[in-house]
């Protein structure tokens, strides 16, 4: 893949999650940078989706901030919240569709909240959108009459409505067999260079991890922030941190490390 321009977009300053007196993880500081493809790995419960829900402005942290072209999205003004989520996408895990709408409906919904194109316009775009994730010809389908990818797919199409700068997903290839994972992966690789759109993605498949991301930023449950951030492959041969590399091979961390001699 093309390297993403070494400018960054968003920008998450010395960020804290908490709940009551649990603490996610703190001091977490980070930047995606304009057209890549950034991952968020790390074992269950580090705090993965709780870190995308601030950056989508859905939660907001204990403490700190996340710029996006130099705005706090933490502390802007509904204009300024507004502005943000017209230039977002978000597919959730469960891809989130209304089931009682048909995909052509679903799709319509951001482009009938944010804009004033008439309904002809509006229907362009949804078979355009339809038809860059190969699902020309659906938009009469319920979501009920689709498989999981195809879910997956719709659920892209309707975060890309906007021509979104930046798209986040949550955990994009959960619950589906690895053909379609491998299809999924294809389209946002495919999807980033054609339109250079910037993408956060949470996910833990490794394959995905490895094939898709430009770079990653590596969360610890027990560190409570970021242990590692780079390329993965790079992060994978060459870490010499036993998480890491327990993460990146698969392999149950050695001995010292069970009994807490890293990460203190």
């Amino acid at each position: 893949m093309p390297l993403p321009e070494n400018k960054p977009i968003i920008v998450v300053e010395n960020l804290s999650a908490r709940f009551g007196s649990n603490i996610v993880f703190e001091g977490v500081s980070f930047q995606v940078n304009k057209g890549e493809i950034l991952v968020v790995v790390g074992e269950s419960g580090c705090g993965k989706s709780t870190l995308l829900k601030i950056m989508i402005g859905l939660q907001k942290p204990f403490s700190g901030k996340v710029l996006f072209r130099g705005t706090d999205i933490i502390s802007a003004g509904e204009d300024e919240i507004n502005n943000y989520r017209q230039n977002i996408g978000v597919l959730f895990q469960s891809s989130a569709l209304f089931s009682s709408m048909r995909l052509s409906e679903n799709i319509a919904l951001p482009l009938q909240e944010y804009t004033d194109l008439d309904s002809a316009m509006i229907n362009m775009i949804i078979k355009m959108k339809l038809g860059m994730v190969n699902l020309a010809g659906y938009e009469n389908h319920y979501p009920a009459e689709l498989s999981g990818g195809m879910k997956k797919r719709a659920g892209i199409a309707r975060a890309m409505a906007l021509d979104p700068t930046v798209l986040f997903f949550d955990e994009l290839s959960a619950g589906l067999d690895p053909v379609t994972a491998v299809e999924l992966d294809d389209l946002i690789i495919k999807t980033n260079e054609a339109l250079g759109t910037t993408m956060v993605i949470v996910t833990h498949e490794l394959e995905s991890i490895c094939k898709i991301a430009h770079r990653v930023v590596m969360l610890d449950k027990t560190a409570k922030g970021i242990i590692a951030e780079g390329d993965p492959q790079e992060l994978k041969e060459k870490s010499t941190d036993p998480r890491v590399r327990s993460f990146f091979l698969r392999q149950l961390p050695d001995a010292d490390y069970r009994d807490g001699a890293y990460g203190k």
